[in-house]
């Protein structure tokens, strides 16, 4: 079998598709007429060859031009993101706001199916380029069926998993990189920013642990036998020291939005720091669930 080409090879390829597809009139999102001839690149195509901490999500897109609030949770599976969301959403819903609790992949009913098929130990051979399709493919419904109708109405959106998952895993242990993930991000997503991430920092061979035995024990309490969520899970403990990594320098990059929590407590200390973080960035009143 031929080998496939490296990262460096494919992200020339997709910066040209992406600076054509962006020029195109509907998605001319940050280009400028210069009076005559071709629009001027967009800020991508600009930054093509520049180096993943000066890549963010589109800045055009402020994240407060929707009523509502969205806060996703990220980090490694395993290590509490779903607890600490229930958690936080019942912190809310105490505050008598109306909360949407969703995840990715998944969230609607294509989503889940989309999931299925990317999570499932049974899925075999689906290249790097094909999963980051999929990823994105998901989030786009999951935004137009569930997140920005939720978001129109005001209400708080608690997401598991969003782009910083795809530039965490695909970008960083994958070794896309981060360019093609937020060229998809601002093309399909519309450049659609959370007010706030929780990134839960936790260590790589506990929290991978902890997410296989859960896996597997969904599997076999849903009765679904060999076909379980553990498809990530049989990565190598490289992958993900690559995709913590990931996760570190997306914080480092956008701090006024991503913050960093040590979850290697116990779940009250975790909930304790995220329900602080969350009354300073959202004025929420100090109350505690």
């Amino acid at each position: 079998m031929g080998r496939a080409p490296p990262p460096a090879a494919f992200d020339f390829g997709f910066g040209r598709f992406v600076e054509r597809l962006e020029n195109q009139p509907q998605n001319r999102i940050n280009s400028k007429s210069g009076g005559r001839g071709r629009p001027r690149p967009t800020r991508v195509s600009q930054r093509r060859s520049a180096k993943c901490q000066v890549l963010i999500y589109h800045s055009a897109v402020s994240p407060h031009s929707h009523r509502g609030r969205f806060i996703t949770f990220e980090g490694l599976d395993g290590c509490g993101k779903s607890t600490q969301l229930e958690k936080l959403a019942g912190v809310f819903r105490a505050q008598g706001l109306s909360v949407v609790v969703t995840r990715e992949p998944g969230g609607t009913a294509t989503g889940e199916k989309i999931r299925r098929l990317l999570l499932d130990t049974a899925t075999a051979g689906l290249s790097p380029m094909a999963e980051l399709a999929l990823m994105f493919a998901s989030r786009a419904q999951h935004i137009t069926e569930v997140i920005q109708p939720a978001l129109a109405e005001g209400r708080v959106v608690l997401c598991d998993r969003f782009t910083d998952s795809t530039e965490a895993y695909q970008g960083g242990g994958r070794k896309l990189g981060s360019e093609p993930v937020l060229a998809l991000h601002r093309i399909l997503c519309h450049g659609l920013q959370p007010d706030l991430t929780i990134l839960m920092d936790s260590d790589v061979a506990a929290s991978v642990e902890r997410a296989r035995r859960r896996n597997k024990a969904d599997a076999a309490k849903n009765g679904r036998g060999k076909h379980d969520e553990n498809r990530f899970e049989q990565e190598s403990r490289a992958f993900f020291a690559r995709v913590r990594a990931a996760y570190l320098a997306i914080a480092a990059r956008e701090p006024q939005r991503v913050a960093l929590v040590d979850a290697r407590g116990t779940a009250a200390e975790t909930h304790a720091r995220i329900v602080e973080i969350v009354r300073r960035k959202m004025k929420l009143a100090a109350k505690t669930a």
